[in-house]
């Protein structure tokens, strides 16, 4: 995907984003009565600006797109008209001005359950949890595991996709459990396995939980058919259709899909000679596997997925779809089990138990905002509910100049009874400010160093 179409991915996030936090917000004062002055995306100069409503409320879209706000009526801020003095924000109950806070990061996350709930409505097509031979040695080998098995439950908890067992597997690693497996393999026969999880590197979060354990997706032997070309990738580039059979590459014969993905991988930012078939036609055509890092090894990737036979569809698929409010109690449920996990996350970094190099800035959210969108709307809008339950979970973090930090002092004052002093908010600011300082420049050293690395 070219730069310009990464920004435009990001900047659209970024917009999706701000404006429902903002909303948030926005759509409580009002109810709590308060006069909304401003509605702001982004910081700096105003770039356009619109005066609606019988407040005169000022919608602006500003030149720096890296957050937003929502400015009320406030007595600290400016002088306020005496007939207005009831619609100031600095006057409202403490309950009110919780409720007005708590609203950005809750409507982040009603956003994400929104996204999740009409994703299951519609129906996905994924992959079922069938193994293939674990690696000797691994964890899953260890635990008897074998070729055809299908995984059923985890922990007692019924699972049909291999995104299930993935989640469930890294949670688990995460804590450095263990899990308890029920499989059926291919003649029926019923299993139960333990997979021990204690031995799982902290420091590989970021890598494929699931390679690590040696727990693999079964593929059965398919042909070097292209079946599916992603826009914009390696093999768009270089000419390359869906349809198109791979015959050589580098002169080497490519008689199964595993061969010719061998191949790629092993070839990453290097250029590759494929013989091609299409149709009643043969040409040779030059491709540069984009070189992509798969836990320490780098490999290459061309943007290409396998033609799969009807036949083999059922088999390796099952078509996810739940009615309306099964499908909005598991999102619901998938967006708690997401904040938890970014909560612990969070937890296990400043206990030092997890590397701060997970932690991700403007950049690498960038790349990834313009990858999900190259595979397609499912998963640029999967994305955005991802990016907004960890928008909704740092903005709850009990740090000053965050809402997490006025929601303390709240409660505070709930407690104490009387609003917390104006010396002590100010060293909160300072203290807020340079722990958001630290975690931006550890973000954007991360940004740079997988830039670099690749």
């Amino acid at each position: 995907m070219s730069l310009l179409q990464t920004l435009v991915a990001f900047v659209v996030a970024l917009g999706v984003l701000i404006v429902v936090h903002e909303y948030g917000h926005y759509l409580a004062a009002r109810l709590c009565g308060v006069k909304v002055l401003r509605f702001s995306v982004g910081f700096g100069r105003p770039l356009a600006l619109w005066r609606r409503g019988a407040d005169r409320t000022e919608w602006v879209i500003a030149a720096v797109p890296f957050g937003g706000y929502v400015k009320m009526l406030d007595e600290r801020e400016g002088p306020v008209r005496p007939e207005e003095v009831g619609r100031a924000f600095n006057r409202q109950s403490v309950a009110r001005r919780f409720l007005i806070v708590v609203a950005g990061p809750l409507f982040n996350f009603l956003f994400a359950v929104a996204v999740y709930a009409g994703l299951f409505m519609y129906g996905l097509p994924e992959a079922r949890p069938v193994l293939a031979e674990p690696p000797a040695g691994s964890a899953a080998a260890v635990a008897g595991l074998h070729v055809r098995d299908t995984v059923r439950a985890v922990d007692g908890v019924p699972i049909s996709t291999w995104q299930e067992l993935r989640w469930r597997v890294l949670q688990a690693a995460l804590q450095r459990q263990t899990l308890r497996l029920e499989t059926v393999d291919e003649r029926g026969h019923l299993g139960e396995t333990t997979l021990d999880l204690h031995a799982y590197p902290a420091d590989e979060v970021e890598a494929d939980a699931l390679e690590l354990v040696g727990l693999r997706l079964y593929r059965p032997p398919l042909e070097p058919v292209l079946g599916q070309v992603i826009a914009g990738g390696p093999a768009q580039r270089a000419g390359l259709a869906a349809g198109d059979r791979i015959v050589r590459a580098d002169g080497k014969p490519i008689d199964t899909w595993e061969s010719l993905v061998n191949a790629v991988r092993a070839r990453p930012g290097k250029p590759l000679a494929l013989l091609v078939e299409r149709g009643a036609d043969t040409r040779t055509v030059e491709v540069v596997p984009e070189p992509v890092m798969a836990g320490e090894a780098r490999i290459g990737r061309i943007g290409a997925a396998p033609y799969i036979p009807p036949s083999q569809t059922e088999t390796m698929l099952i078509r996810v779809q739940y009615g309306p409010l099964q499908s909005l109690g598991r999102a619901f449920a998938k967006t708690w089990d997401i904040s938890v996990f970014s909560l612990k996350m969070l937890g296990k970094m400043l206990l030092g138990e997890v590397s701060w190099r997970h932690l991700s800035g403007p950049v690498t959210i960038a790349d990834f905002a313009g990858q999900s969108a190259q595979m397609g709307w499912v998963s640029y809008i999967t994305f955005l509910a991802l990016i907004s339950i960890s928008l909704g979970v740092l903005n709850l973090l009990p740090i000053p100049l965050l809402d997490g930090g006025h929601l303390m002092y709240y409660a505070i004052e709930i407690i104490k009874g009387s609003p917390v002093s104006e010396r002590a908010m100010e060293l909160g600011q300072r203290v807020g400010l340079a722990l958001l300082l630290v975690m931006m420049a550890f973000a954007f050293y991360n940004d740079l160093n997988r830039l670099l690395t690749g």
